[in-house]
Parts: structure tokens; sequence; C-alpha cells
């Protein structure tokens, strides 16, 4: 298992667009098989950044989901909202407790 953290920034102007549209498929991608766990956050001192965070069975998993067609909806969807490249990363949990 793993986390994949995604950070995004829109224009401003496009958030409620993103928030839309987020809203209309985060089900669909916390069921894709594989995909444990979904979340997404808002930076508390920039409102056009947000984050998604999402736990995975293996890479395999995310690789499905990143080649689906699924995925290239909400991408082509979404990236045209930028306002800068997103960023993303692969981790493996190391320590989890209160």
């Amino acid at each position: 298992m793993f986390t994949r953290i995604v950070k995004m920034e829109f224009q401003e102007d496009k958030i409620s667009q993103f928030l839309s549209n987020f809203e209309t498929v985060k089900y669909q991608i916390r069921n894709f098989e594989g995909c444990l766990f979904l979340e997404l956050y808002r930076d508390k001192n920039n409102p056009t950044i947000f984050f998604t965070y999402s736990r995975w069975n293996d890479e395999t998993d995310l690789e499905n989901y990143r080649n689906s067609e699924l995925f290239k909806g909400v991408w082509a969807t979404t990236k045209p909202m930028f306002r800068s490249k997103a960023a993303a990363w692969s981790v493996d949990t190391l320590f989890t407790g209160k």
C-alpha cells in the first residue's frame, strides 16, 4: 500500500467549477479498483491550492487508474483550470499513530 499526493493550483475563477466536478467524480475515483482512500484538502493560506491524498493497494492499481477512461476524463476537465503545473508524489507510510 502507498499514498499518492497531488498538488494543484487553480485559476481563481475556476475553483467553483473544479469543486463541482470533483463532487461529481469523487466516488467513482474512490471506488476505482485498488483505491482505498481519497480526500481533498485546501491550503489554509492560499485558497487556490488544493491537494488530493489517496491510498492505493499497489502501483499497478494507480497505473490502471491513470490509464482509465475515468482518469482521462477527469484530467481533461481539470488540467485547463490550473494556474500552474500540478506536482505529484508517491510516498510510503513509515509511521501512523495519534
